[in-house]
């Protein structure tokens, strides 16, 4: 089963299939970096995203997740580190940025 992840702003659509890490978007993308992935194990948090839709598709966020994210600055359920998900749907995000 595949499932689609659209990146925005720039609305690329990749197709993952079911429980494929989203640290698989690097390969489907051809090397494009669409999102900056750094440690890939949720410890340097350069792969956080914001989710529009679709944040059900990428598995639970762990407490040690919710807990670093708002250390960075990002609280709230849409805000996810992207090594840290696995996708279960079709889901749309964004690269976070602290503003």
């Amino acid at each position: 089963m595949l499932f689609k992840v659209t990146v925005m702003p720039m609305s690329t659509e990749l197709w993952l299939t079911a429980n494929a890490p989203l640290t698989n978007i690097e390969y489907e993308s051809g090397g494009e970096e669409l999102i900056p992935f750094g440690c890939r194990v949720g410890a340097c948090g350069a792969c956080a995203i914001e989710v529009t839709a679709g944040g059900e598709a990428l598995g639970k966020k762990t407490s040690q997740e919710a807990d670093f994210l708002e250390a960075l600055g990002f609280v709230g359920e849409k805000f996810r580190l992207a090594c840290q998900c696995r996708l279960g749907g079709d889901a749309t995000f964004r690269v976070a940025t602290s503003e």
